[in-house]
């Protein structure tokens, strides 16, 4: 009884001011408190202007006693109320005004205005609604009514009033007009919504009602009575408690809604409702077309989908879209009503829309009654979205057969081809005209991916596609295909022989790789395939196939020179370094096998005659994987054998000054002691003779594989090595190659011939010479008498022949090396026509007849080159 109790109602914070005094009454507005004590009055105020600020402090004590009934204070004044008069006091207690009522004052309330001139609501027993303003000195009658006033309180625009009466009813006046707007029964106190102008709510027999404009009441129960509404929450003092209510704004503003009133809705619904009841407002809003609302709606619940509608359809309105009714529809089409919006798009006359909506949404069945007139393009266009979307719920069978009725042939072959439905594609090819290239281009791609070449050659062909047949025969490796169309398109040579060549060099078939790469014209690709066979061939000590590899390097050379001018002399230069090399490598093969395994394939004296042959060969650089060792080795050894002890000493000679083996070591140191109890002299039968000037030349030649006497190089057997009785000759010059041949051909008549030795004494040596072309009659054979030079002399001096030695030639005697251009043919005479020689149509190396047949018959091929005996190319 001597404590007031301040509670904030939103905060819901309570602040105690002990008077210690009996309280008899307390009036409270803004940040003013007035406490009337049975002797004075106290004033407070707010420390701040904060208004969650709850600390109150004493602003004005009044020293008096007043009687009143009712006590109201406001910015600067007090009001007290005694029966029929009000008193205007201020806090230092000075009457300023005195307003004297027709009757019994039941009910004031201070309703706001400017600081010292607020204005008060005054009910009176008698029924009269009065407003009095505490610096005007005149009260304004608002209205009266029959019956006494209870409680009042004004909307918040000051349009509205509404009053409880005596008899508990509520009713709310039209303050301008004095209208009556509505009354409802069942009320002791009421207060309007300080942010909604249309609501208000009101108490009494233990319910709580709600108002919305003329809206039937939302009830609800509720002890207590109401003492402000604000936003979503109503205060109610029950007994000595005041609560604060949330009320939710669903009812009221479904009932706007339901009169259309989108606007007044969104206003309540700003009081606090629902996501989905914001949701609900929106898309009445939206159907109402009140598109404005319907987006504040929409954005209150972050509903971008919607949003985007809207604001598509603002965007068409600024573009002079007028018709609401495809705004409706689009509405509808977007809340699930598809037939509603269908039906309004046929309205409007945009059936296109509607075609474009179920063909979205995959409802063919529907779409088909909004097609055109039979428009070929519209049905198409709807067989096509059909079979998109058969596609999309894998129902690839129906997609298919879909796309192939709508003319979308290469999505058909797409979704074949990935499934692997080679029937349907094929199918899908034959009927397809050749025209439409891209389709059966794709055709045949799925073809070959599936593993299916001969319906993809079937296809290529449709349309004449070589180029692409081609490369699928080179690609599933059908060379014999290949070859065939190659043979008719000669264009395409090299796009098949090429790739032939990589197959072949990727499957080791390195030979034939070389052959394809030159067949191709790739002259490049094969000299390099020929390098890298050769170079591993000498690493991997196979050391007859990289003489065979040589050779080829060299003929290849060889083309080469003869195609291009341009590289000519260096082309072919490396084919005499290459045929060089290939005759080194040739010999050393069998040097190799006899110092490398335990049982030697070749003769001693075979041996003998390649190690002298590599010795002299080998007097600048030695070629990779040939050794001097190996070759000194084997001649020690042989010269040793065979009675060549001086050239054996030599070899075992120079064997001391080179890093030799462990392994030889031994015997290299023994032979070396043994040799010295030998003579040094060398076996008369192994004297290498020249056949031209039957000079015997020593076993150890300072000038290489040449006559010391004559300068004449020795034509030396590919086989045993032995120096053979060729002597080569060259034409005078104005003979061409063809007419020395018809010349050589003519077949003089020959003369019966005598082997007789004839003594040849110069100044510098005397020796014997075995001549066959002295005639018994005293005629001597023209080409012996050409075979004569200069004794003494350090250059060698070629045998030139004229026409008349080549008539006296027979055929059978001489050997002609017939190079390929740019080369010159190469003439060779033998000098013992008895003793048969046979040289190699390819390679053109010389052999003794007996030792070739029996290579041929052993490897079924040239030794040297390896042509085959059934190859009738040269």
């Amino acid at each position: 009884m001597t404590d007031v109790v301040i509670q904030h109602l939103i905060t819901e914070q309570k602040v105690r001011i002990k008077c210690k005094e009996l309280v008899k009454k307390i009036a409270i507005y803004k940040n003013r408190l007035a406490i009337q004590l049975p002797e004075k009055i106290l004033i407070y105020e707010l420390y701040s202007d904060d208004s969650s600020d709850m600390h109150y402090q004493v602003k004005e004590k009044i020293l008096r006693k007043y009687d009143c009934n009712l006590l109201v204070v406001c910015t600067d004044h007090i009001i007290l109320c005694q029966e029929k008069r009000l008193q205007c006091l201020t806090f230092t207690g000075v009457k300023e005004r005195e307003w004297q009522m027709e009757s019994l004052i039941r009910y004031i309330k201070v309703i706001g205005g400017p600081s010292a001139r607020e204005g008060l609501l005054v009910g009176l027993k008698n029924g009269q609604i009065l407003k009095i303003f505490v610096d005007n000195l005149f009260a304004i009658v608002l209205l009266k009514q029959a019956t006494a006033v209870r409680c009042l309180d004004m909307s918040a625009s000051r349009n509205k009033l509404a009053v409880v009466d005596e008899n508990d009813m509520c009713l709310v006046y039209d303050v301008h007009t004095k209208e009556l707007l509505f009354q409802e029964p069942n009320a002791n106190s009421v207060a309007w919504n300080t942010q909604c102008e249309d609501m208000l709510c009101f108490s009494g027999g233990g319910y709580l009602n709600i108002k919305a404009s003329t809206f039937p009441v939302h009830q609800q129960r509720l002890q207590g009575f109401v003492v402000g509404y604000n936003g979503s929450k109503i205060f109610c003092l029950h007994l000595f408690a005041m609560t604060a209510v949330e009320v939710p704004q669903s009812a009221p503003m479904y009932q706007y809604l339901d009169r259309k009133l989108f606007k007044e809705a969104y206003q309540i619904a700003c009081l606090g409702v629902t996501d989905a009841d914001w949701r609900e407002l929106a898309m009445e809003a939206l159907e109402g077309l009140e598109f404005e609302t319907a987006k504040k709606a929409f954005a209150r619940v972050q509903d971008l989908r919607y949003l985007e509608l809207i604001s598509s359809i603002e965007e068409r309105k600024k573009r002079g879209e007028t018709n609401q009714d495809v705004f409706l529809a689009d509405v509808f089409s977007y809340q699930g009503k598809f037939h509603e919006a269908a039906k309004l798009y046929r309205r409007c006359g945009h059936e296109n829309l509607a075609l474009d909506m179920y063909t979205d949404l995959c409802m063919f069945d529907y779409a088909k009654d909004f097609l055109g007139s039979g428009d070929p393009k519209e049905t198409k266009m709807l067989i096509t979205k059909q079979a998109d979307w058969a596609r999309n719920i894998n129902e690839p069978k129906a997609a298919v057969e879909m796309y192939i009725s709508a003319g979308e042939h290469i999505k058909a072959i797409e979704i074949s081809g990935d499934r692997g439905w080679i029937d349907m594609l094929i199918d899908i090819a034959r009927k397809l005209d050749k025209a439409e290239r891209e389709s059966l281009l794709l055709c045949a791609h799925y073809f070959k991916k599936l593993d299916n070449p001969g319906y993809a050659a079937e296809t290529y062909l449709k349309i004449g596609d070589l180029k692409s047949l081609v490369q699928l025969h080179v690609d599933t490796q059908r060379w014999e295909e290949a070859f065939a169309l190659g043979e008719k398109h000669p264009e395409f040579k090299d796009d098949i022989y090429v790739p032939y060549a990589q197959w072949l060099a990727e499957n080791d078939r390195f030979e034939e790789a070389q052959k394809a790469f030159h067949k191709a014209g790739r002259q490049r690709e094969a000299v390099q395939v020929l390098e890298q066979l050769t170079h591993n061939a000498v690493v991997e000590s196979r050391f007859n196939d990289a003489a065979y590899y040589y050779w080829m390097l060299s003929m290849q050379c060889l083309d080469i020179a003869q195609a291009d001018p341009v590289q000519k002399d260096a082309m072919l230069a490396k084919f005499h370094h290459y045929q060089h090399l290939a005759e080194l490598y040739h010999g050393y093969h069998a040097i190799h096998r006899y110092t490398e395994e335990p049982f030697s394939f070749h003769l001693p004296e075979t041996l003998f005659n390649i190690s002298r042959f590599l010795l002299h060969s080998l007097t600048k650089d030695t070629p990779l994987g040939i050794s001097k060792v190996n070759t000194l080795f084997t001649l020690a050894k042989q010269s040793k054998a065979l009675g060549a002890y001086k050239l054996a000493r030599h070899a075992y000679d120079r064997l001391q000054g080179l890093q030799s083996p462990a392994r030889f070591q031994k015997s290299i140191e023994l032979g070396s002691l043994t040799i010295r109890s030998k003579p040094f002299h060398d076996s008369e039968e192994l004297v290498p003779l020249c056949y031209r000037c039957s000079t015997n030349n020593p076993l150890l030649n300072n000038l290489g594989n040449v006559c010391v006497n004559c300068r004449q190089p020795f034509v030396f057997s590919a086989s045993s090595y032995e120096v053979l009785h060729l002597v080569e000759f060259y034409l005078e010059e104005g003979i061409t190659d063809e007419e020395a041949v018809a010349l050589i051909d003519l077949e003089a008549p020959r003369h019966k011939r005598e082997s007789k030795w004839q003594e040849v004494t110069s100044p510098n040596s005397q020796s014997l010479r075995l001549d066959e072309a002295m005639d018994p009659m005293g005629g001597e054979d023209p080409f012996t008498a050409k075979l004569s030079f200069e004794q003494g002399g350090s250059e060698f001096v070629p045998v030139v022949v004229n026409r008349t030695v080549l008539r006296s030639m027979s055929r059978r005697d001489v050997l002609i090396k017939r190079w390929p251009p740019p080369l010159q043919w190469q003439y060779f005479r033998s000098l013992l026509p008895d003793a048969s020689i046979t040289m190699c149509p390819s390679c053109f190396q010389m052999f003794h007849s007996e030792d070739y047949e029996l290579l041929v018959l052993q490897h079924t091929c040239c030794p040297y080159c390896r042509r085959r005996i059934d190859d009738p190319g040269p």
